[in-house]
């Protein structure tokens, strides 16, 4: 296992690796880290790939000086990692805001990304996300809140405030997130698309136009799963189906 900092970007972004094969590209949800992704088979997977897991900027322990945060430019971030540890394609797995960094990636360098899974991904914010985020609350949050943030974010409660602040920026964005069935079209990556029929932001129907839009696309829609429904008791049967999407993807 390696854990580094890597100054790019105009922050500092830490990631581990871990594993042996060929590269895996792990992205963690918003407001997430890296080590989420032991409660998704990070150790099965570990035994088939070789796994990148960042922190995106102004989580887990990379810095975000200016505190912004949008997906197009974590994807720039990501791909900057990508250049640095001298990976020219990999495959990948994002969760909700990791999968959308995928979509900027896949559509930015079309041939970078082999193939890849997106988990809880969203085409654009529909009206029931930008509610939820609207009502994301940033004061009074209880002391177990803090506790658990604090675990996962590194660098201070001045990070963890930015980090509860960012879905309210994220309720106004209209064109961070906005892809169209065209734009979705040009990705070349076999891309496996993991949908929750009980997603509380996204709903199915947007898997299903994603699925529609994406060439070489697969959909697996997970019965009264939620939002990232891939974790804890989930995960044996993530990582059986992603295993099995894999080795169905002929590079080319």
């Amino acid at each position: 296992m390696k854990t580094a900092s890597l100054p790019l970007n105009g922050i500092e972004m830490f990631y581990e690796i871990d594993g042996s094969g060929a590269p895996l590209l792990l992205l963690h949800g918003g407001t997430g880290c890296h080590e989420d992704w032991v409660h998704a088979g990070r150790d099965q997977l570990a035994g088939d790939y070789t796994l990148i897991m960042p922190d995106a900027r102004g989580h887990g322990r990379s810095t975000n000086p200016q505190r912004t945060i949008t997906h197009r430019q974590c994807a720039l971030d990501t791909l900057a990692l990508l250049d640095h540890l001298g990976i020219e394609r990999c495959k990948a797995i994002g969760i909700s805001m990791g999968a959308n960094i995928l979509l900027h990636m896949a559509t930015m360098q079309s041939g970078r990304i082999e193939a890849m899974v997106l988990v809880s991904a969203a085409m654009y914010f529909p009206e029931q996300a930008r509610a939820v985020m609207r009502q994301a609350p940033v004061d009074n949050q209880p002391a177990k809140e803090w506790e658990t943030m604090r675990q996962r974010h590194k660098l201070g409660d001045d990070q963890i405030v930015a980090l509860w602040e960012w879905p309210h920026d994220l309720s106004k964005s209209y064109d961070d997130m906005n892809f169209t069935p065209p734009q979705l079209g040009t990705i070349q990556a076999s891309t496996l698309i993991v949908y929750g029929d009980r997603d509380f932001l996204y709903p199915v129907e947007m898997g299903v136009e994603m699925y529609r839009s994406i060439p070489n696309s697969a959909l697996w829609v997970v019965p009264n799963g939620g939002h990232g429904p891939v974790f804890l008791d989930a995960a044996q049967q993530f990582v059986q189906m992603t295993r099995a999407f894999f080795r169905g993807c002929v590079r080319t």
